[in-house]
């Protein structure tokens, strides 16, 4: 049997499909019995950065849920940096700066558009040595903390830690589609921690040492995903960064889905950012040279690519569709003729099975591991949808995100 080159193309991927599903599999067996490991660590002050852009519906919510952490409110520092906002924000947090001692509440003097620079402003604002960030509209559960500092005390070298992020009360179709894929990539995080991989310290909730940041240059203000950059520069430095999924914190999710697909597309955005600024790490600097940036521009090409290789087939059969249905009318003969509709068994058809099924063996894992709970994800017809639709959209979001990088579009 002689192969094509789509043949070798889709024998590519697969491969590429099936090797990275196996190897984060292999990773979770041979250490799923420390998949909750915590080192405890002992109480230290801790200084809490919220920055805040138009959250007035939420902000309150997120401070008190910080204040209700399980955490002494003496070693609690509490600072809100509002980014310029128009609507009741400040008005908001100045209620809780009135009734807390250890509230703060910092009014940028712009709007800077992206959540860097308020992040800046605590960070040089912090009185602590440690520094968490968390976004205006997530709320942390109780344990975070305590939890979480344990991993910054028991290695210098790690200058920062994340935890799982869920969507917070997922109610629309497109959030519950979101619930599962944070479930499944909080999952995915942890296994990367266990090689060193941990990529990105998402802005809901992550916990730093101020040292660390400060040595660094703290967060991109230039950068569409800062949480993603910092991690990178602190790899790059020769720190580490940890991951927590003994704790969570749950975050609001685009309720709406072009939403969504903006969201998505900024995030690409700073991913390509991310490459672009470090690609002279390629293959140095521990995993981050040797895993991460590769990893991201394999990914990049891979979507882009198969993309291609997609729109050139359904253009390819639609055009051969339309002429041999043209002449078909003409000629007076059959359009369409039994044997067409017949299914030949093939190694690519084997292959694609047993890619597809073993991708939702994956997400499986990832929900049972994370104990997500069905009401916040729905049911089966939400779960392969997810598998067979949402997940195929990402090579669109990687076409629009570089259509605008090329425009110099870098609009939050």
């Amino acid at each position: 049997m002689i192969l094509s080159f789509i043949d070798f193309v889709f024998f590519f991927y697969m491969f590429i499909g099936l090797y990275m599903t196996v190897l984060l599999l292999m990773v979770y067996f041979k250490n799923k019995s420390g998949m909750f490991y915590y080192p405890h660590g002992k109480i230290e002050p801790v200084s809490i950065i919220v920055s805040c852009y138009n959250e007035g519906d939420k902000i309150g919510r997120t401070i008190e849920s910080i204040l209700n952490l399980d955490y002494p409110k003496d070693k609690l520092e509490i600072i809100i940096v509002d980014d310029k906002s128009n609507d009741n924000s400040v008005e908001v947090a100045r209620k809780y700066a009135a009734k807390y001692n250890n509230v703060r509440v910092i009014v940028n003097k712009r709007n800077s558009g992206m959540a860097a620079e308020p992040t800046n402003i605590g960070i040089k604002a912090a009185m602590y040595d440690y520094v968490a960030v968390a976004d205006a509209d997530s709320t942390p559960e109780r344990d975070a903390l305590r939890k979480m500092i344990g991993f910054l005390q028991e290695d210098k070298k790690v200058g920062g830690v994340t935890c799982a992020v869920l969507a917070r009360q997922p109610r629309s179709f497109i959030q519950k589609l979101q619930a599962i894929e944070y479930a499944v990539i909080a999952w995915s995080r942890k296994l990367l921690d266990f090689v060193d991989a941990v990529y990105v310290t998402p802005g809901p909730f992550a916990l730093y040492r101020k040292k660390v940041l400060v040595d660094v240059g703290m967060f991109d203000t230039k950068n569409m995903t800062q949480d993603i950059e910092i991690v990178w520069r602190m790899l790059s430095h020769g720190y580490k960064v940890r991951m927590c999924l003994a704790t969570r914190v749950y975050s609001e999710t685009p309720n709406q889905f072009w939403r969504w697909f903006r969201q998505r597309v900024r995030w690409n955005i700073g991913g390509k950012q991310c490459i672009w600024k470090y690609k002279n790490l390629f293959f140095r600097k521990g995993m981050l040279g040797a895993f991460i940036i590769p990893f991201f521009t394999f990914s990049l090409f891979l979507g882009l690519f198969g993309l291609g290789i997609f729109s050139y087939l359904f253009a390819r059969r639609f055009i051969i569709g339309y002429i041999t249905t043209k002449y078909a009318l003409y000629a007076d003969s059959t359009l369409l003729r039994l044997q067409d509709l017949t299914f030949a068994p093939s190694i690519l058809n084997f292959f694609g099975a047993a890619l597809f099924f073993l991708g939702m063996f994956f997400t499986i894992f990832g929900l049972r591991t994370v104990k997500l709970q069905k009401s916040h994800w729905g049911n089966i017809f939400n779960f392969l949808f997810y598998s067979l639709v949402y997940l195929t959209i990402y090579p669109l979001l990687l076409v629009v995100s570089t259509y605008r990088i090329l425009r110099g579009d870098y609009k939050w």
